[in-house]
């Protein structure tokens, strides 16, 4: 049975004061608060769960650009976990935080431009300042996940269009609505993503257990996704413990959803393609 693999996972200390609170806005996501995942109830729950090897996810919400505490996951486990660091972009030492952060066992970077504490899409992500951290992601291979919504598209295609060797990643696929059922004609900019070779999704609670449906189901929503990206471009991430529930749970939710795609589809979207995207996950 292949690696089931979480690219989208949080840990979160108890001990605040020696993993200070910082959060990006200036306000800490309520998820953070009420369900702290310290580092070895992380594992516990992976054990549980079944998954192996996590990519663990700055949480921003809560320590903004302190990677910290994630160092600490990767460090305590180095060959379960890898880490998505957060930093700030526009800052004229951006190359040498990424530098400092990959240095400490990252593998990838993520930009958290909305987001529950941050609503609103903002722009700077393709301020000039930032292209000197593009350039470096592209050259080392740093995949970029893109916590993000569509209105954001018109600023990343042109970020991809000056950066093309960048893998980016869109977090919760990058929250397009997907109610309207096939052809799925509403999200038209969304699916046109796909014809950038660098685009990959990562499809979490968000899209899997959406608020409502409309004319749209799991069976054709999955297909339409695999069908246009294909599932060498496709994560899971659980979003654990930010969404509510166990992380087996999680991962039972997901699994079932996408249970009419095939055995090799489903082998990519729950291990195979994140181990492409972070090799140090790969078995």
């Amino acid at each position: 049975m292949a690696s089931i693999v979480d690219i989208h996972p949080h840990v979160i200390a108890t001990d605040t004061q020696k993993y200070p609170l910082n959060p990006l806005g200036g306000t800490q996501s309520t998820w953070s608060r009420d369900r702290p995942t310290p580092i070895e109830k992380m594992v516990t729950s992976m054990d549980e769960a079944g998954v192996s090897k996590a990519a663990v996810v700055q949480a921003s919400t809560a320590y903004g650009h302190d990677n910290s505490y994630v160092a600490a996951a990767i460090a305590a486990h180095p060959k379960r976990f890898t880490g998505v660091f957060s930093i700030d972009m526009l800052a004229a030492d951006n190359v040498d935080k990424m530098r400092y952060w990959l240095d400490q066992g990252f593998s990838g970077m993520r930009l958290f431009t909305t987001g529950s504490t941050m609503p609103g899409q903002a722009t700077w992500f393709d301020d000039p300042r930032s292209f000197p951290a593009w350039e470096y992601a592209g050259k080392h291979g740093v995949p970029v996940c893109m916590q993000m919504t569509p209105q954001g598209f018109p600023q990343l295609r042109k970020l991809m269009e000056r950066f093309p060797q960048v893998k980016i990643i869109l977090d919760h696929l990058a929250r397009p609505q997907l109610i309207d059922g096939p052809p799925y004609a509403a999200d038209a900019d969304f699916f046109d993503l796909s014809r950038y070779d660098n685009v990959y999704l990562k499809v979490t609670p968000l899209n899997v257990s959406p608020e409502q449906w409309g004319n749209a189901t799991p069976e054709t929503l999955f297909r339409k996704l695999v069908d246009t990206y294909g599932a060498r471009r496709i994560a899971w991430g659980s979003n654990f413990p930010a969404t509510a529930g166990t992380l087996k749970e999680i991962l039972g939710k997901a699994q079932s959803a996408m249970a009419s795609l095939s055995a090799d589809e489903r082998e990519w979207i729950f291990g195979k393609t994140a181990q492409s995207l972070y090799p140090k996950l790969a078995d």
